[in-house]
């Protein structure tokens, strides 16, 4: 399996190049070249077998000079331990045809775990393959939960540092209680002034920076990604929907070959755009419901084709969807321009001289077949939050929520009864406080461990251990940086690490 550049340039790369750079040369993603079919009856022989031999049925076509064994390890790294449920990824039914997948039964409570718990262990063997000697530098945008999932994958490999990066004011209080306490001597955590988007751009210009890595170069130190935008970070989510596919068949809800329908909370359109994979592999997908909250700029693409990053941005209460440029929607672009890679370059350049782009109706007619999309603001997002845990008893965070609300518009305008997988990002003790308003429950509280705790008794839940430690844990990085001096802070702590 080669990957080559939405941009076009570069020529091409094998797995572990692609996930050593996380970015391509020319500023574009990897993808690629081609799709593996995954049949069914295999997928559902290896789904039998439990999760992680699911995962490795997935992804190994895409992991070419990667031996058995190697594939095993990432795997059994990734999944021996750290997760609270024995399915990794337990499916919960709803009501009726709909059903939760839930994506946080790892050590930090996120979806982001089901990837970045592997991510090391696909860095440790591509960096041996490679024969990389310079020690990697991690840099990770956040909007909430990849920060500190990549803190809990990275913090204490070898050859390895992290640095995170958040939006100051834009995430959780348990959101960046968990970065800014994180233990280890290869981590470092900054917030930054203004929005996650910000953050993001800034990120992406140090990596387009040859005079920055070049001063990391001196220092023995090359740059990769922990966001998305790697390979290998959005690989190990593919083999989630298989694997809540293969839970339905289990539980008789579907029978094999039937469609369903998944609903996605979408910010930077990672998630979804594994979920398009799988359907490339041939899971069978009728629909993928993109659901954003106030900022809807995915909304407003697939309804009307056109890209427009320059609105209004609103903080919301599910703050990891509070994004108005989705850096992998430039992975779709390039299959819906039928992967040439010169009108992606045009889009994207439009994208950051205009902060828009167009794209013409009878390119879009194939993704808005597969694709639906709506968004929800925070009143309705509260709603669902109340009205899901009065009729079933079920406890759902925000992200989690808007995917539900804009699911029941989608079934109320097309009435499509296929069965529907809604796509549970986070743990609801992740925003108490607000999942609490949402109940109607004013607790008074500022401390964010007494309101978990309060969520507990009232939801009848076990706060998870990964929040009521947060309590005694000391805060070990408070600073905030302006995106200027991002590189400059960068250099700094190079020079804190061991060298290769």
């Amino acid at each position: 399996m080669e990957y080559i550049s939405t941009r076009g340039g570069g020529g091409s790369a094998g797995a572990g190049q692609a996930i050593i750079q996380g970015i391509a040369p020319d500023g574009g993603l990897f993808v690629p070249r081609e799709f593996p079919e995954a049949r069914l009856e295999g997928v559902l022989e290896a789904a039998g077998k439990g999760y992680p031999a699911l995962a490795r049925h997935i992804i190994a076509p895409y992991l070419d000079g990667f031996t058995g064994e190697e594939i095993r390890a990432v795997v059994d790294g990734a999944y021996e331990e750290g997760f609270d449920h024995d399915d990794k990824a337990p499916v919960v039914r709803l009501t009726g045809g709909q059903h939760v997948l839930e994506l946080w039964h790892g050590p930090t409570l996120a979806f982001k775990d089901m990837a970045l718990q592997m991510l090391p262990h696909l860095m440790r063997v591509s960096r041996g393959k490679a024969g990389e000697k310079a020690r990697i530098l991690i840099l990770v945008a956040t909007s909430g939960d990849t920060g500190k999932a990549a803190l809990e994958g990275f913090s204490g490999v070898e050859g390895t540092s992290i640095a995170v990066f958040y939006p100051h004011g834009g995430v959780s209080p348990a959101q960046e209680l968990q970065m800014v306490t994180h233990g280890g001597d290869n981590v470092f955590v900054g917030a930054v002034r203004g929005n996650f988007d910000d953050t993001q751009t800034a990120i992406k210009r140090v990596f387009g920076d040859a005079a920055f890595a070049e001063a990391l170069s001196e220092r023995g130190v090359k740059l990769s990604s922990a966001n998305s935008i790697n390979w290998g970070r959005l690989l190990p989510q593919i083999a989630y929907y298989f694997w809540a596919y293969a839970s339905l068949v289990g539980k008789g809800a579907v029978s094999p070959g039937r469609e369903v329908n998944f609903v996605v909370p979408t910010g930077n359109f990672g998630n979804i755009l594994a979920g398009y994979y799988a359907k490339r592999m041939g899971l069978p997908v009728r629909r993928l419901v993109c659901a954003s909250n106030a900022n809807n700029v995915l909304t407003d693409f697939f309804s009307f084709g056109r890209y427009e990053a320059k609105r209004p941005f609103y903080r919301t209460i599910s703050p990891s969807m509070d994004i108005l440029i989705s850096s992998n929607l430039e992975r779709l672009l390039f299959e819906i321009a039928h992967r040439d890679a010169s009108t992606v370059g045009a889009w994207m350049r439009a994208l950051k001289a205009k902060g828009e782009y167009s794209v013409a109706p009878e390119l879009m007619r194939e993704a808005s077949g597969l694709f639906a999309a709506g968004c929800c603001d925070d009143a309705r997002t509260k709603a669902a939050i109340r009205s899901v845990f009065e009729a079933h008893g079920y406890l759902m965070d925000p992200h989690t929520a808007v995917a539900k609300r804009v699911y029941d518009d989608y079934l109320e305008s097309t009435g499509d009864g296929t069965p529907a997988v809604i796509v549970s990002t986070a743990s609801p003790f992740k925003f108490s406080a607000d999942v609490l308003d949402a109940l109607g429950i004013a607790t008074g509280e500022t401390d964010e461990i007494a309101s978990a705790r309060r969520l507990g008794a009232v939801s009848g839940l076990e706060p998870p251990d990964a929040i009521l430690g947060l309590r005694d844990l000391p805060v070990r990085f408070s600073e905030v940086l302006c995106t200027d001096t991002i590189k400059a802070r960068m250099l700094l702590f190079a020079d804190t690490q061991p060298k290769g």
